[in-house]
């Protein structure tokens, strides 16, 4: 992870670390996604450099990460604070499945820094922003990235 990633990576834990003590954050049903927002951004950096990881798939992840550092994007941090995220996790579980469906899950796993099992996460989260954003925004991804 270069500096620029490592900053953003303690910025974004501090972040959803504070709003999660305000009282949004705490009755938030996000919360939880929101907690592995960066442990899935460190994850889409350690997996961009991997040699074993196929051309194809890091330019998922060049994607996915230039996404959740952008400002602008479909919910902008800016107007909804850490809500602003529930995209940013989708674009990094749907770019991480396709690296597990098209290389395997251990080197997702093998790079995983986060609590629990990477596997349960992923899938979690693509279930939760199919809920929340809608079946269409999943849809809207994988389209764009074919």
């Amino acid at each position: 992870m270069n500096s620029q990633q490592a900053d953003f990576y303690q910025s974004l834990r501090g972040e959803i670390r504070d709003w999660l003590k305000s009282v949004d954050g705490s009755t938030s049903k996000a919360a939880e996604y929101l907690m592995f927002a960066p442990d899935l951004f460190h994850l889409l950096c350690k997996l961009s450099i991997d040699q074993d990881v196929p051309i194809a798939e890091k330019l998922k992840l060049a994607a996915a990460i230039a996404y959740f550092i952008s400002p602008v994007d479909l919910i902008p941090g800016f107007a909804f604070g850490p809500l602003g995220y529930v995209d940013d996790i989708a674009l990094a579980a749907y770019a991480l499945n396709s690296i597990i469906k098209n290389s395997g899950p251990a080197i997702v796993q093998k790079h995983w820094a986060g609590e629990g099992d990477v596997l349960e996460v992923i899938q979690a989260t693509l279930e939760f922003a199919n809920r929340t954003l809608g079946g269409g925004f999943l849809k809207k991804i994988e389209q764009v990235f074919r």
